[in-house]
């Protein structure tokens, strides 16, 4: 997936879900996962959505 596809995917799920999803770094692109379920490598993580953050 894109980067540009992937973020805006990452903020709809955010929004949808009510959870904190982060955007990742893989070998063939970009992908957007709640973040309760990465247990990979901190240094693939693109960018974080909460939706409660200010």
């Amino acid at each position: 997936m894109s980067l540009e596809a992937a973020q805006r995917y990452a903020w709809n799920l955010a929004c949808t879900l009510k959870v904190i999803i982060i955007l990742i770094e893989t070998d063939e692109g970009y992908n957007a996962i709640p973040s309760d379920d990465y247990d990979g490598d901190v240094e693939r993580v693109v960018r974080e959505y909460d939706v409660y953050a200010s």
